[in-house]
């Protein structure tokens, strides 16, 4: 595969050497030296060390232990009976440097760069059913006398080919243990590279955790956002640890609960509507509580600033989100069906959509529809085709009106399509709420925190000003809190 280059008009911006190149030096390092270890696509990644000479420096073993047999022989028995996960590959990683560290003497490899590289995959099935998907990784060192790093990443096949995905496999590899030799001190530039020479129609990359010495100052949400950021994945979800967690994984048959919002930050009206929706969502027949996941949602388009997204401003909304136990997903999706559509993905079970009145009179606004053929009719279509239901809550008018579902406005040639939704049982009232938080906007408790204004701690949820104003996150400053009681 020939060198890329990268241009910004006429200039040459960056020059991307070619795989056969990346894999040639790393073989021609005389310290980087490990075992390949590749389960479910055939030996793809080793095979381009192989291919590019100079090999017999890099590769101490490789091996694909395809029989479960002798994999579990080898790795150990999973509980689960899977194969293709983050369990598995971890075993494998540990079981591979336990090896080296064992086989390969320090003192007559006192410069090794002992790494291990790993793959468990699942291929496009014969049916063409399931596209396949996989976790790849890499446990490596950078000083002989360090710790082990580590980088792990969850990826889902978009081509419908098997050799495809094989060939796709193998590029991706050389590029992920390239990257963590030569770009690990940029982790950023380390994950776009990941897709040198590959498209992101034939890839998904949907999470991805960093650990060890050398990313100890790594946020892996951070890394999250960037997934999104890039193009490489639709949407990341995190838990209330800071974790990057796999969607398809915690989403797989969950009845699910999801609440969109800005959260800049979260109020006394985010909590108040999620435990009131919460509590007529368990009401819903079907709706097992143990098999129900609550989302708080953020969209792309809710962190851009200025055009770009301010890393500081999601940090400081996951950190209470967190802090609050919730599970957090940030998504490139503007319009609500995609929502909808991607967890469809991963569950045919029930869903609710909490939301204010604003946000269901956008939904019934044309404009953001006219991409689709067949305009708003499709896309309720996709909202609705299943037993969805949107738990409404109200919101007061410039009058002091509570507005909800029975008495809200939408535009002339949408008041049929809405009464059809309404009285078909898609759109439910939450009537019992807290009237003293139909008062409080995010947006006028942000203008309070960053102007140094008071009475805004009251409008937050337990617990979540202390962290502000202990983190000084939203602009929060002290000096201007004490500036303003001057005044």
């Amino acid at each position: 595969m020939d060198t890329e280059i990268k241009l910004k008009g006429d200039k040459i911006i960056e020059q991307i050497p070619s795989i056969k190149d990346k894999a040639l030096r790393i073989n021609l390092n005389e310290h980087i030296y490990g075992t390949f270890a590749e389960i479910g696509a055939g030996q793809e990644t080793v095979r381009h060390f192989f291919r590019s000479g100079g090999s017999s420096g890099t590769i101490a073993k490789a091996m694909s232990a395809y029989d479960k047999d002798f994999s579990d022989a080898i790795y150990g028995v999973e509980s689960d009976g899977r194969y293709v996960t983050e369990s598995r590959l971890k075993k494998m990683l540990g079981h591979e440097v336990a090896l080296i560290e064992q086989r390969l003497r320090r003192d007559k490899h006192p410069n090794k760069l002992f790494f291990s590289y790993a793959n468990t995959v699942a291929t496009i099935d014969f049916a063409k059913q399931f596209k396949g998907h996989g976790w790849v990784g890499i446990r490596y060192q950078l000083e002989p006398d360090e710790d082990y790093n580590e980088i792990i990443l969850h990826i889902r096949f978009k081509e419908t080919d098997a050799k495809l995905q094989q060939e796709t496999l193998g590029i991706l590899g050389v590029n992920l243990i390239y990257g963590a030799y030569y770009k690990y001190t940029d982790p950023k530039k380390l994950l776009r590279y990941l897709y040198d020479h590959l498209d992101k129609d034939q890839l998904e990359v949907d999470t991805i955790n960093f650990s060890g010495p050398r990313f100890e100052n790594v946020d892996n949400r951070l890394m999250s956002l960037q997934l999104v950021k890039n193009g490489m994945t639709d949407a990341v979800m995190f838990n209330p640890d800071g974790n990057n967690i796999l969607p398809a994984s915690i989403l797989y048959k969950k009845n699910i609960l999801a609440l969109r919002g800005s959260f800049r930050p979260v109020t006394k009206v985010n909590m108040d509507m999620y435990e009131k929706s919460l509590k007529m969502f368990l009401e819903e027949s079907k709706v097992d509580e143990s098999k129900t996941l609550v989302i708080f949602e953020i969209t792309l388009s809710n962190l851009r600033s200025d055009g770009e997204i301010d890393e500081r401003d999601f940090m400081d909304r996951a950190e209470l989100l967190c802090s609050l136990g919730q599970t957090v997903m940030i998504s490139n999706f503007q319009e609500y069906y995609k929502v909808v559509e991607y967890f469809s993905n991963y569950t045919k079970a029930r869903m609710g959509l909490a939301m204010g009145v604003n946000n269901l009179v956008d939904i019934f606004d044309e404009k953001y529809y006219r991409h689709l053929s067949g305009g708003i009719l499709e896309a309720f279509g996709k909202l609705f085709y299943r037993d969805l239901k949107v738990f409404l809550y109200p919101m007061l008018d410039e009058d002091g009106q509570v507005i909800n579902s029975e008495n809200l406005k939408v535009h002339p040639r949408m008041k049929e399509l809405y009464k059809f939704f309404k009285f078909n049982g898609k759109v439910i009232d939450i009537d019992v709420f807290d009237p003293s938080t139909l008062e409080v906007f995010s947006r006028e408790v942000l203008k309070m925190i960053s102007k140094g204004k008071p009475g805004w701690e009251g409008m937050l949820p337990k617990g979540i000003a202390d962290l502000i104003k202990k983190d000084r996150l939203f602009g929060y400053d002290p000096a201007k809190v004490l500036e303003e009681n001057r005044q």
